[in-house]
């Protein structure tokens, strides 16, 4: 056996590694079916100004990333998009969306999405306290 300490991205060892955790995870859940799901908005010249992304897998919505330009914060956009890509999650028969976000992002925001914090990571020197968050659907 060699272990050894890489300090770059290395996507072969990446890929490798996610190969090995689906084979784990294919013999309790069976195949995944991962399918992208990003809702956008973009400005008059194109510019993406806001936007929702991240995909859809074993009945979860697993969002990566929720981003609104700060010239379109406080105008209802976010919200919009948050519902359109619930949305389309619901209709890929999708039962929760996961998030999770920094104190100083949008906690608030996501609770008045109907969002709960299921679990927290307190903040430390350097770095503020983490909420992983869970909205279910009915």
């Amino acid at each position: 056996m060699k272990i050894e300490v890489i300090n770059e991205q290395d996507s072969v060892v990446f890929d490798a590694l996610i190969a090995g955790l689906r084979e784990h995870k294919y013999e309790h859940m069976g195949p995944e079916e991962t399918q992208a799901l990003s809702v956008v908005a973009r400005d008059e010249d194109d510019k993406i100004i806001a936007g929702v992304s991240g995909q859809t897998i074993y009945r979860n919505f697993l969002i990566d990333v929720v981003w609104v330009d700060k010239g379109t914060r406080g105008t209802g956009l976010g919200r919009r998009l948050m519902e359109l890509a619930e949305a389309e999650a619901k209709k890929r028969g999708c039962v929760i969306t996961q998030l999770d976000t920094l104190s100083f992002q949008a906690p608030a925001f996501y609770q008045k999405l109907g969002f709960e914090i299921v679990g927290t990571v307190a903040g430390f020197q350097g770095s503020p306290e983490r909420y992983f968050m869970l909205k279910h659907y009915q």
